[in-house]
């Protein structure tokens, strides 16, 4: 979406805002639907909008029509090059909350070397990842937070956090799970949605030994590259993904508007 400056529109009918469905709206003008929005609650319990309109004015009816409507705070996803629409969420009171930089990650490297003791799995047990889920993300909360997380380890708003062990690689020591990586295969190019070792267990070279079994894994299966975003205070992820040859190919910018901050 590329909003530029308009005019009055379409003739002298105005725009109305009618919300069609449950989390969408549309922007009518002279019978045309000329923007539309959308609002989607994640399962992490934080509410993300978009806005398809290539008119500023009809932007900013559609912004404050979802803003009115939806609970505060809320949450969208811009690439970071797309200036006109940064502009356009920054003008309706979002701000940035967190930057991230994506990555394409081969998969075609050489065999990862395990360190003593650790053993790497691509079959995960449900109740072991389950605790070492709830371990990983008590780490997060009483360190560095949530804002440098991705959503697969923010707290969850829906009772039981789903977990799916055939989306895991984990590593074990002692017959206790400690580090796990979690791979998403259900797009075009499979995506790396978390990398995490237990605060004792790091840097060792466990984190660097999943992933290199998680990508050989890919690469079998025909993948020549895997994709990933990492916040760009994560100096340690970073360095990981350019260790293994990662390219960077974008930035990403998560913006979020809260009750008296516009």
């Amino acid at each position: 979406m590329n909003p530029s400056p308009s005019g009055p529109g379409l003739g002298a009918h105005a725009v109305t805002i009618s919300r069609v469905a449950d989390h969408q709206w549309h922007a009518i003008e002279n019978d045309l639907v000329v923007g539309r929005g959308h609002a989607s609650r994640r399962l992490d319990g934080r509410t993300f909008v978009s806005i398809d309109t290539w008119r500023d004015d009809v932007f900013d009816q559609l912004a404050a029509s979802i803003l009115a409507d939806q609970a505060a705070p809320l949450y969208t996803v811009v690439d970071e090059a797309d200036r006109d629409l940064t502009a356009s969420w920054t003008r309706t009171g979002f701000v940035t909350s967190r930057r991230e930089a994506e990555f394409a990650v081969p998969t075609d490297l050489t065999a990862a070397t395990v360190p003593p003791g650790v053993v790497i799995s691509g079959d995960a047990a449900e109740a072991p990842l389950r605790e070492l889920d709830r371990a990983i993300r008590a780490e997060v909360e009483a360190g560095a937070g949530w804002q440098t997380m991705p959503a697969e380890v923010l707290p969850w708003q829906g009772g039981t956090r789903p977990l799916h062990p055939s989306n895991y690689t984990v590593a074990m020591r002692d017959g206790r799970y400690v580090g796990l990586v979690r791979l998403a295969t259900r797009t075009r190019r499979p995506r790396i949605g978390l990398i995490a070792v237990l605060a004792a267990e790091q840097r060792r070279g466990i984190g660097r030994a999943l992933l290199r079994h998680a990508l050989d894994g890919l690469y079998r299966s025909g993948f020549e590259a895997a994709t990933a975003e990492v916040d760009q205070t994560n100096t340690a992820a970073t360095a990981l993904l350019e260790g293994l040859g990662a390219r960077r190919t974008g930035s990403s910018l998560e913006l979020v508007h809260r009750p008296g901050k516009a």
